[in-house]
């Protein structure tokens, strides 16, 4: 059984001390031992735990949600459904994120065309051209 400092568990999981503690804090990650000078001192299950937190977030899950998926473990159950759902949320906002970034390129690239060349006459009224353009509501998909 390891008995690694907060510091050497950060090393060893790409984290930050800072992050372990508050995922203790918040009840993430359980309280660890101590040792007689009172540093923190986690296990391997601990080490495992925060791979598993990080796995999570990296698939953009929030810390609430890792919390849902924890209990469900610590209960003895299988989060597998519960996961499952959760992934399928967050496909839905990472579609509904692509969606919003094809419109914002449509925008931009609709103001690149209307906007002369940067080796034109210097004397183009940038400011008051630029405002006059047409704007599209990013929201409603509509122009302005």
């Amino acid at each position: 059984m390891s008995k690694l400092t907060v510091s050497k568990l950060a090393e060893r999981v790409g984290s930050t001390p800072s992050a372990l503690r508050y995922y203790e804090r918040i009840g993430l990650l359980p309280e660890p031992r101590r040792s007689e000078g009172g540093y923190r001192l986690y296990d391997d299950a601990a080490e495992e735990r925060v791979k598993f937190i990080k796995r999570a977030q990296r698939f953009g899950l929030r810390l609430d949600e890792i919390s849902e998926l924890l209990a469900i473990r610590e209960r003895g159950q299988c989060p597998c459904g519960h996961t499952r759902d959760l992934l399928a949320g967050r496909l839905a906002e990472i579609d509904g994120e692509m969606a919003g970034l094809v419109r914002l390129r449509g925008d931009i690239e609709r103001m690149v065309q209307e906007l002369p060349p940067a080796e034109e006459d210097s004397s183009w009224g940038c400011a008051g051209e630029l405002v006059s353009l047409s704007r599209r509501d990013p929201e409603a998909g509509e122009e302005q």
